[in-house]
């Protein structure tokens, strides 16, 4: 169930058969990411991601240096459990979609729904229900989603576009889509959720 509520956006309340055990007869309330919010995000990818420092930077750096960025955050009990963030994604100087990265969540919270939440809300947002989208991550969870494997554009963090996919996307020309210079940042390419993070 989602209800419109003027001082937070939406609220989804899960059902109480899909609603994780934390979760079950409370609200779970997403919410475009503010500035007051911000430090509990780079906290959470530190959580989600405890091996890699690449997600949390990325998202600070996407933050200082002002990039246009859609970004919501899924509150419990006013913490912070789960991220998703879109950026442009570029055919030269063009842009020509969004890339959806990074997206998080909280350990405690992982493999009971609420990423899969989440993303259904984000989707269903203006402007990213009407753009192209790019997701670098495990084809199974993204197909569940409508996203589809994707020949063009060409990912530079993947060999063989065999882990990209895309939704609504109608590209015919072979080309490598770009991304926001502070992808570059690392070595190490950003991968989206796996299951332990739903």
């Amino acid at each position: 169930m989602m209800k419109r509520t003027a001082s937070c956006g939406y609220v989804e309340t899960l059902n109480s058969g899909a609603a994780p055990d934390g979760l079950k007869g409370t609200a779970m309330k997403i919410r475009k990411l503010t500035e007051e919010n911000q430090a509990r995000v780079y906290a959470l990818l530190r959580r989600a991601f405890p091996r890699s420092e690449y997600e949390e930077t990325l998202v600070e750096q996407l933050h200082g240096n002002d990039r246009p960025i859609h970004e919501w955050v899924c509150l419990h009990i006013n913490k912070v459990i789960a991220y998703i963030a879109f950026s442009n994604a570029y055919n030269g100087n063009d842009i020509c979609g969004l890339h959806l990265a990074p997206m998080a969540v909280a350990p405690d919270f992982q493999k009971q729904g609420v990423g899969s939440e989440l993303l259904r809300f984000a989707l269903r947002q203006e402007p990213i229900n009407s753009q192209t989208l790019f997701v670098l991550g495990e084809p199974d969870y993204y197909k569940k989603f409508g996203f589809e494997p994707c020949r063009v554009p060409l990912c530079p963090f993947d060999r063989d576009n065999k882990h990209f996919l895309s939704l609504r996307n109608t590209t015919a020309s072979s080309f490598t889509v770009g991304y926001e210079p502070e992808f570059q940042a690392s070595n190490k390419p950003l991968t989206s959720p796996k299951k332990k993070q739903r």
